[in-house]
């Protein structure tokens, strides 16, 4: 039996069914897991995992299992485990640390405790775990062949820290596979942030003006589904060519100060601090809805609208009520925690098959390696992303063209012109 803690343990049969749903609709997983199963590539390695415990990732860490690895696992956000599904994991034998709520000590705590086994791979979302493994848990280092990384938070994080030049081991920053990035950022995020906003706040979107704040792959996907929901979309950027790609997408763009005005329901998607800010919450109409799809709450300066405002009042689950002192409400959903984990279930499983296919696929690249890939961060290759999306539209039994012997000479055929 592993060894865990769980919010109850008894919550174990709900989890499963829950894995279930997500086993079925998960089916490039399964293909990758039916194909390496008799090699046994990850046999002998221990993987430390922080990601959000959900339904699919507790398909993807029955999927490492499978391949021949040892886990240990937590959650990579206090408000995005669920913890029916945490407790099936623990059920299944599965050693997880992870519960909805928890504290920044217990946090920790908890990622200290998959550590315990000095494990050989790290598989991180936001780069909490390797981040710890550099600073406070050196002792680890030694045994660490590579790692993976989920989120482009993460990645810019791990970008940083090899410039700075202490990056230890090789990481594959698995948001940039084409199949992840383009799909799982996009269709994923702008789907579950939507479906988090309703579930907290059950507001009609069509007639609102939606504020979205960043227009990076998450950012688009959370203006293209509002705007599908009949909302007006602004965005407010500070990259020029996104302010671009939004403008010519057909959404309104302007700065904050000037959107803070308009806005109805406001969501941050940039992964940067303080992108509401107290002056923005003041100047807001009576009853703005504020949120955050990023991977840490510092989008919305929340220290800022307490100085503004009363105690806040929890009027619903995921929802809280701000009276600003000069007059009017704000409502804040999910604390400022990431919205579509924090007040929903995360992405569709359909979406997260690809995500963790690429997962796999490069903890199987890194355990083949052997602690041969330069230190430094990695794009995953090419053949990797082709096969993750061929088995995919397998899966969906969709069928595609290929070129012809005599177009694959013309593609690199420099001397072809008019």
């Amino acid at each position: 039996m592993s060894d865990y803690k769980v919010k109850d343990i008894g919550l174990a049969q709900s989890g499963h069914l829950k894995m279930d749903w997500a086993r079925k609709h998960m089916p490039v997983l399964a293909k990758l897991v039916a194909e390496y199963k008799q090699e046994q590539p990850l046999k002998g390695q221990r993987i430390a995992g922080c990601l959000h415990v959900t339904k699919e990732t507790a398909i993807l860490v029955e999927a490492l299992n499978a391949l021949g690895a040892e886990l240990k696992w937590s959650g990579c956000n206090p408000l995005s485990t669920q913890d029916d599904v945490a407790a099936a994991m623990a059920d299944a034998g599965l050693s997880v640390y992870a519960w909805h709520g928890m504290s920044r000590e217990e946090f920790y705590w908890a990622i200290d405790e998959t550590l315990t086994f000095s494990p050989t791979l790290t598989l991180d979302d936001g780069a909490d775990l390797i981040t710890r493994v550099h600073t406070e848990r050196k002792d680890c280092l030694p045994s660490i062949i590579g790692g993976t990384e989920e989120t482009t938070t993460g990645v810019h994080r791990l970008r940083a820290m090899a410039a700075d030049g202490v990056l230890a081991y090789p990481v594959y920053a698995v948001n940039e596979a084409e199949t992840k990035w383009d799909f799982d950022n996009v269709y994923g995020t702008g789907q579950s942030s939507l479906d988090g906003i309703l579930r907290a706040s059950s507001v009609l979107i069509a007639g609102k003006v939606m504020v979205v704040a960043g227009y990076g792959h998450c950012g688009k996907g959370c203006a293209m589904r509002a705007r599908g929901l009949g909302a007006k979309v602004v965005v407010t950027e500070v990259s020029p060519t996104a302010a671009l790609k939004a403008l010519l997408d057909g959404f309104s763009v302007m700065p904050m100060d000037e959107a803070a005005k308009q806005g109805d329901i406001f969501i941050t998607a940039t992964g940067m601090k303080d992108v509401i800010r107290g002056h923005h919450m003041a100047s807001m109409k009576d009853g703005a809805i504020v949120c955050n799809t990023g991977h840490y709450d510092c989008e919305i300066n929340l220290i800022e609208l307490g100085e503004l405002c009363d105690a806040p009042q929890t009027i619903r689950p995921n929802c809280e009520l701000y009276q600003r002192k000069l007059g009017g409400i704000v409502y804040v959903l999910a604390q400022g925690r990431l919205i579509n984990l924090a007040a929903a279930e995360g992405h569709p499983s359909e979406v997260m098959d690809m995500s963790f296919a690429n997962q796999l696929m490069a903890m199987i690249s890194l355990a083949k390696a052997n602690g041969d890939l330069e230190v430094g961060v990695h794009t995953p290759p090419e053949s990797l992303d082709l096969q993750v999306a061929f088995a995919k539209l397998n899966s969906m039994d969709i069928k595609i063209d290929a070129l012809t012997e005599a177009q694959t000479t013309y593609a690199t055929n420099y001397l072809e012109g008019t």
